[in-house]
């Protein structure tokens, strides 16, 4: 383990909708605590249940008011008598507080260049007087080109990208998708864009949940948060339904986020089929995904780079609609020959379903597609780490940080 002395590293995590980018977040800052000793991380969140989740030594977390994204890409505030402006200010004024406090080194932003509505702009804007190093991190698969220059658009996002950011990290391999395709991307900024590779997952390995109540043998199916992800449990239980001769054990994990209604009826209708385990939320997934013979989800992120990591086989039914983001990463990735795929369309068709939970077991694994270095984004960004605070200043004294700090919340 080497050694950074006095490093801070500061991430950015807006968390509207699902698990996926604080999860991220979370995976980055765990893997360079680990390579680097002196090194201090703060993960900035407005996920929910960001304190469900266990963290490292030397990485923390700030909790910032949650918003809601709705099915139709809208925002709103969980509260019902605090206005959605409100939240967005105090949420603005918190993250830039917590950057004048914590003087970072690098500000890690992930995915909204600008933050939620332009939240980040403020701090962006102080930080880039300083000698901080700002980087914005992409999921390999953003959305389609059409969305997402109409979205970036409408902000000029490509320029003030290229005013804020040192480098920008792209969380996949540069033969698997390019997230900025289609897009008029200034070649100064391009210059600054590297494809690190996947993020490889570990298992936890601090205090194992009881996994006696599981099967020996059984598919996992998950859906993130599990927001949206009630179809998908649903269209899995209409295909066991119509295929009796099939009674391979399932474990559905239903998400935090799904709605109560739904997850009562699916308990309902999974309570009249044999070998169907059903769990509210497990915070170490990895650790039932490893288990697992195969995966059923939506192809996010998150469970894409699990299922690569545990060279789990996979059957994705990814989300279409507000985003194209998994339909395009799913699509991309059944053409590497590392899952298979179905259309919600497709999986809407019990039958059609049925013969594809049929065949799970027998699918390739996805190591007999992978490249090397497909998977080396953790070690990647560790080394890019290393080489942004190479020529960084000189330590403050301990007396002078905590006068710094002082000095940001008084002004």
């Amino acid at each position: 383990m080497k050694r950074l002395e006095h490093i801070r590293i500061l991430m950015y995590s807006h968390d509207t909708f699902g698990l996926g980018h604080l999860r991220r977040c979370r995976t980055i800052a765990h893997a360079i605590v680990e390579r680097f000793k002196g090194v201090n991380v703060i993960i900035i969140s407005g996920s929910q249940i960001a304190g469900a989740f266990d963290f490292r030594a030397r990485v923390d977390f700030v909790k910032i008011p949650s918003v809601i994204k709705l099915y139709n890409g809208e925002y709103d505030s969980i509260g019902e008598y605090i206005d959605l402006e409100d939240i967005l200010t105090m949420r603005k004024l918190i993250i830039q507080r917590t950057a004048e406090s914590f003087q970072p080194d690098i500000f890690i932003v992930d995915k909204e260049p600008l933050g939620l509505k332009g939240e980040l702009e403020p701090t962006l804007e102080m930080l880039r007087d300083s000698d901080t190093k700002t980087v914005l991190g992409l999921r390999d698969v953003m959305d389609s080109p059409e969305n997402l220059e109409r979205e970036w658009a409408a902000r000029d996002t490509l320029a003030r990208m290229q005013d804020y950011y040192d480098r920008i990290w792209v969380y996949g391999p540069e033969r698997f998708w390019n997230p900025l395709v289609g897009l008029d991307v200034p070649e100064s900024l391009a210059e600054r864009v590297r494809h690190v590779g996947f993020l490889r997952r570990e298992l936890p390995t601090a205090h194992p949940p009881d996994m006696h109540f599981l099967p020996d043998e059984y598919v996992l199916v998950t859906a993130g948060g599990g927001g949206d992800g009630s179809a998908l449990m649903e269209q899995v239980l209409a295909a066991r339904e119509s295929d009796h001769e099939n009674d391979f054990p399932l474990v559905l994990v239903l998400g935090p986020f799904m709605k109560s209604e739904n997850r009562e009826r699916i308990r309902l209708r999974a309570s009249t089929l044999g070998n169907i385990t059903v769990i509210d939320f497990e915070a170490r997934l990895e650790l039932l995904l490893n288990h697992a013979s195969g995966v059923i989800g939506m192809c996010g992120y998150n469970t894409f780079c699990e299922a690569l990591s545990f060279d789990q086989k996979a059957l994705f039914v990814p989300r279409t609609h507000p985003r194209q983001e998994q339909y395009i990463r799913a699509n991309r990735a059944r053409e590497l020959g590392l899952c298979e795929m179905l259309t919600p369309e497709e999986a809407a068709v019990p039958q059609t379903m049925a013969r594809a939970l049929n065949h799970i077991v027998d699918m390739a694994r996805p190591s007999a597609a992978l490249l090397p270095d497909d998977l080396s984004g953790l070690d990647v960004i560790c080394d890019d780490v290393e080489q942004l605070v190479s020529n960084k200043r000189v330590p403050a004294s301990t007396k002078e940080r905590i006068s710094a700090r002082v000095s940001a919340f008084e002004r």
